[in-house]
């Protein structure tokens, strides 16, 4: 069993010694310029071993861009299922790989990883991944979260941010895009008490995969939210990606934290910094001015009624946040 204190001593090697090994996701795939979901998918599995890893793939993105049959990107052991069943095919994986363990015929069970979208995690796949979660598999879930179902025509989802415009949230004369808040998929993970859940973007890039490492390392099961800027879908310049996450973090919309045991909130650096320094906290309004999704708060004319109450829900839920943190 690794303990807490273990846990948080987890650390990955330098830049030099990772640079040296081969990624886990071939170039060549066909996601889009700027997508930040490779670089998510490359970093994370960077801290893995090629011979002890399975890779388990919600239909979505990342999925559709780096599997177009007859090719493949990974060069990891790969399984693609439906939409809504990633938890459930990993689980079912995880007890397989336990039973070949106690039959001798594998030494150990390797590192499991599922990936899926905010549409297959939010939403269709809520269930399977609970069910995955309080059953207690061993396996970590990511969801990189793009705020919409990007790969089937950028509809909105759960965890589709307020009055941003999609194509079944369009915003209009009446209805400023979608109307509700974004569902609080790690509060809810965290509500089954598993040993470890956290949050992480590409803008801290060594942060998030330290938490992928600590992810694999606990007993049971693990969940991770990252942030996934898509060009396409916020409308913004693809050399923007991770400036745009960044702007996440630092406007406190995305911030970076771990919870263990469901219980134990830490904040990490980037955090810390707006939470010691609050002066540096980035107005929300900065983050909707490079994104076309929110282009309708500012014209024809400036709704500042509106960004006044997005600010509010933030500050709202910062506030909760460093009341948990400091428990």
């Amino acid at each position: 069993m690794v303990t807490t204190e273990e846990l948080k001593k987890v650390r990955i090697p330098k830049a030099k010694e990772l640079m040296r090994k081969e990624n886990r996701l071939a170039p060549g795939h066909r996601l889009c310029a700027g997508c930040t979901a490779g670089t998510i998918a490359r970093l994370a599995t960077l801290v893995t071993e090629p011979d002890d890893v399975c890779i388990f793939h919600a239909t979505g993105c990342l999925e559709v861009a780096t599997t177009v049959y007859p090719f493949t990107s990974w060069r990891v052991p790969w399984f693609h299922n439906a939409f809504e069943n990633v938890a459930a095919t990993a689980s079912g994986a995880e007890a397989a790989y336990k039973v070949m363990v106690r039959k001798g015929k594998l030494k150990k069970v390797p590192d499991i990883i599922a990936f899926a979208g905010d549409g297959g995690t939010y939403d269709i796949g809520l269930q399977s991944l609970s069910g995955a979660l309080e059953r207690g598999h061993d396996f970590v879930y990511i969801c990189y979260t793009n705020g919409a179902y990007m790969n089937t025509g950028i509809q909105r989802s759960g965890g589709t941010p307020m009055y941003a415009a999609t194509t079944t949230s369009p915003a209009g004369s009446v209805i400023p895009g979608k109307v509700q808040w974004r569902k609080d998929l790690v509060a809810i993970a965290a509500a089954h008490k598993i040993p470890y859940v956290a949050t992480a973007s590409p803008a801290a890039h060594r942060d998030m995969m330290t938490k992928v490492r600590r992810a694999l390392d606990v007993d049971g099961p693990a969940f991770l939210l990252i942030d996934m800027p898509c060009p396409r879908g916020w409308r913004f310049p693809e050399e923007l990606s991770v400036k745009i996450a960044q702007q996440a973090i630092d406007s406190c919309y995305f911030p970076i934290y771990e919870i263990y045991n469901g219980r134990e909130y830490v904040l990490n650096p980037k955090s810390k910094a707006i939470a010691n320094k609050p002066e540096r906290k980035l107005p929300i309004e900065e983050y909707f001015k490079g994104q076309g999704r929110f282009r309708h708060l500012f014209r024809p004319e400036k709704r500042q009624d509106l960004i006044d109450n997005f600010q509010e829900a933030v500050d709202q839920e910062w506030e909760h946040l460093l009341k948990l943190v400091n428990m």
